[in-house]
């Protein structure tokens, strides 16, 4: 008995050997190190130009340079065999018959990438449907393969064949000074990354002329404005990528035919020096200024002298920012007119309506492009979603920003009507974001981890690809919600340090690794210092409470010396001294300026993380000026005073409510309107922003203009949405007042509140200048049922981007003596 058993599992042992023999050849890897590209002496120039970036790719990963024929070899050595479908007749080696026996029609783009295995020889197949498929199908194929030194490896149960969704999917890649990292780039850089763009699907760049709303020159341009765009314009036409321009309408009045003319003159140079331009976009706002009937007229104009010198490039308009008057007054020329001229809409930031809306009203003749920002953080047309202030203060509006879920989440949400997009790109922080919009604009149903392990593979190393891609998603998860409770954000850092650790100095030197490590090492660091500075405020806090036992002197020489500590005894400073090396690094390997001083950058809120990631996250700057201002009170029971108002800041009293509005865990009763997922660019939600930090955060010796920290963060609406805060349980036999802090970065634009939907308790009126507490009386009638809804809006009719309904504190505060009123 005990024999046969033990038969039987020998049995069942070498069934299962037998069946991991069968899987493991099945998807054995091919082995390409000794490969020979085939490819038909015939093909088109962007053709040969994509298998020149396979061979050179392969080279740069594998340090093998594979060899280029154009007829099947004689040796069994595998075959890399591409071409279109029009050349696959031409091919006379194995499999041939087989290939041409499916060969149909993919779509325009598509490609088939195939491996075929057998006894004599192996060979694997790019089929492209046009040129551009032969591109893409290289690309895709570069995404597969596994490449180490010596090795190049793919899965040889490897077919797919496939063609994209939309037919445009472009990135704007802007030389000018406003960028932190374009503008120093030179044209092999350019290359590489037009290159790179290409292999995850990219088929359009657009390109912004020498005079646009920057500055006319930067410390970094290798190249005059205009010759780099030429050669960028002829590097994108060498691998048959389409050229768009970004071209906005700058003069101060179109009205006068003098400038009208010179307009033209001034574009007709720019037009005529390029070697490709498909289309040209002119947006009607950020930057613009020019009521839509004029700027119609003067792009009408413009199609005429484009087409001087390419006759074939459309001509695209968007109505960004325009006021509710220009909207309708565009919306009449579009529908009623329906210009010949005018080949769609592109839809971008500060629009008024989402682009399901707009392509109901628009034309069917008109296309619809989406122009969306992939680049800000906040302050933005889809901000980080609850953003904690510590990371909006540090790490600012143009840092690192890997997103890639909220991303995928926002394509599928706004792209559908469209036909494509070519999103808005300020620099390389949002690289990773570009790989998402290129792997969706091709396949919208793929999750986008699968597009973050290529990326991984391709451009951080097989080795590392699973791991890169986990980190990458570990990097948006560490931005979702208040700092202080995500436990991820330390762990996300080890991540990163630990694939540092076991790669090569390869690794350490390739600046899309460099990008994650700087943004983990600051996301670290925010935390380390958030948590060090909010205690040393409760100290603080605590040593004026003791005002009234210790003499008002003493306790606030005391707590300044308490909140001094995050300067004289900073916290995590050789963390501090890691993120100064990355930065370091990285304008070295990809010419990232990410400080004024050290790298020249443009500004500190364009990208310089390493001058704001030191910023105060408490309120020690504002409490600093407070406490200058209470030491020269005259008088002791004035200072005393003036420290319990700032050490009771929040406190509203017996029966009171406060809210922080920018603080995700002080706003109980915000209303939010919408699912965050469903509306992501907040046209119809209220949400958190921030003020514009310029000036407001520095070391100074005059702080009397020092904001705090609550100020520096509000919620807000855009246009007509109403921002609503919405309060239960209230003492109907009571009077209430609301004390209110309009904050935000719209102090120009007035505001309105309302109770009840019907009482007014404020018309529009001008925001507070500078920042302080506004208190205003609620009538009975609107808390006689125990409840209120307070209801702020802006100007709705206003364009630009919409801000403006913006409120950081709200007290509501029952009156202790409503006879006294």
């Amino acid at each position: 008995m005990a024999t046969m058993t033990r038969i039987r599992s020998l049995a069942v042992i070498g069934l299962l050997v037998l069946a991991g023999i069968f899987v493991a050849n099945r998807t054995q890897a091919l082995e390409l190190n000794n490969a020979v590209i085939v490819s038909p002496p015939d093909l088109s120039a962007p053709e040969r130009k994509a298998v020149q970036m396979l061979i050179e790719e392969i080279e740069k990963r594998t340090h093998v340079r594979l060899p280029v024929m154009s007829a099947w070899p004689s040796s069994n050595a595998p075959v890399i065999a591409i071409g279109n479908k029009a050349t696959l007749n031409q091919y006379s080696g194995p499999y041939s018959k087989e290939l041409l026996a499916v060969r149909k029609a993919i779509g325009p783009e598509g490609y088939r990438l195939c491996v075929k295995r057998g006894a004599a020889s192996s060979g694997v197949f790019v089929i492209g449907d046009d040129a551009r498929g032969v591109l893409f199908g290289i690309g895709r194929l570069l995404r597969e393969l596994h490449m180490q030194s010596g090795s190049a490896t793919l899965a040889d149960d490897l077919d797919i064949t496939t063609a994209p969704k939309y037919p445009l999917r472009g990135h704007q890649l802007g030389y000018r000074p406003k960028t932190h990292s374009y503008d120093a780039w030179d044209l092999p850089v350019w290359e590489q990354y037009i290159r790179d763009l290409a292999v995850f699907g990219c088929n359009a760049i657009e390109l912004i002329p020498p005079r646009s709303d920057d500055d006319a020159s930067s410390p970094h341009f290798p190249k005059p404005p205009m010759q780099m765009m030429t050669g960028m314009s002829k590097l994108a036409d060498s691998y048959g990528l389409d050229v768009w321009a970004w071209y906005p309408a700058l003069d101060k009045d179109y009205s006068d035919p003098k400038t009208v003319d010179a307009a033209l003159i001034e574009w007709g140079e720019v037009f005529s020096k390029l070697p490709r331009l498909d289309a040209v976009f002119v947006p009607g706002g950020d930057p613009g200024h020019t009521p839509p009937k004029l700027l119609m007229a003067l792009l009408e104009k413009q199609t005429q002298n484009l087409h001087r010198y390419h006759p074939k490039a459309q001509m695209w308009v968007s109505p960004q920012g325009f006021t509710q008057q220009w909207w309708n007054e565009f919306m009449t020329i579009v529908r009623d007119e329906q210009p010949a001229w005018l080949t769609g809409v592109v839809f971008g930031p500060q629009v008024r309506l989402d682009t399901v809306k707009l392509r109901a009203l628009l034309p069917a003749k008109y296309k619809l492009r989406h122009y969306p920002d992939i680049t800000h953080n906040r302050q933005c047309q889809f901000p980080v979603a609850d953003w904690d202030t510590a990371f909006a203060l540090a790490e600012a509006r143009e840092c690192v920003n890997p997103r890639p879920r909220a991303y995928a989440n926002i394509f599928r949400v706004f792209q559908p009507p469209t036909i494509g997009f070519i999103t808005y790109s300020e620099g390389c922080n949002d690289d990773v974001n570009k790989a998402v919009w290129s792997g969706l604009g091709w396949d919208p149903d793929r999750d986008v981890t699968d597009i973050l392990r290529d990326y991984g593979r391709y451009f951080i190393g097989d080795q590392f690809a699973d791991e890169f891609s986990q980190g990458v998603l570990a990097l948006e998860e560490d931005w979702r919600g208040p700092v202080l409770a995500n436990a991820s954000i330390e762990s996300t850092w080890q991540k990163f340090q630990a694939m540092e650790s076991k790669g090569s100095p390869t690794l350490q030197s390739n600046w899309r690794f460099q990008m994650a490590m700087f943004r983990a090492a600051c996301d670290a660091y925010v935390k380390q210092r958030l948590a060090y500075e909010q205690d040393l405020e409760r100290n603080a806090m605590s040593a004026l409470q003791q005002a009234p036992d210790k003499g008002s002197l003493a306790v606030l020489d005391v707590a300044q010396a308490i909140l001094d500590r995050a300067r004289t005894n900073a916290v995590a400073t050789e963390l501090r001294e890691r993120i100064t090396q990355l930065g370091d690094a990285l304008f070295q390997s990809i010419h990232m300026q990410l400080s004024v001083q050290r790298h020249r950058a443009i500004a500190p809120d364009r990208g310089a993380t390493l001058d704001t990631i030191d910023l105060p996250l408490n309120n020690r700057l504002w409490l600093t000026g407070r406490f200058r201002n209470i030491t020269n009170l005259s008088d002791e029971q004035s200072r005393l005073a003036a420290i319990r108002e700032i050490a009771n800041w929040t406190d509203p009293g017996p029966g009171g409510f406060y809210d922080d509005l920018g603080d995700l865990t002080r706003q109980p009763h915000l209303v939010r309107n919408a699912d965050p997922a469903a509306d992501p660019s907040n046209l119809e939600s209220a949400f958190v922003g921030f003020a514009d930090q310029k000036g407001r955060l520095s070391e100074t010796d005059n702080l009397d203009g020092a904001l705090r920290y609550s100020w520096l963060n509000h919620a807000e609406t855009l246009r007509a949405t109403l921002l609503q805060m919405r309060y239960q349980g209230l003492d109907p036999k009571t009077d209430y007042r609301v004390r209110v802090v309009y904050g935000g970065d719209s102090l120009q634009k007035p505001i309105r509140l309302v109770a009840n939907d019907s009482i007014e308790i404020h018309p529009l009126m001008p925001k507070p200048q500078p920042i302080k507490p506004v208190e205003f009386a609620i009538p009975r009638a609107a808390t006689a049922k125990g409840e209120l809804t307070l209801s702020w809006n802006g100007d709705a009719a206003l364009g630009g981007n919409g801000r403006g309904c913006q409120v950081s504190e709200v007290w509501l505060i029952k009156v202790a003596n409503p006879a006294s009123r």
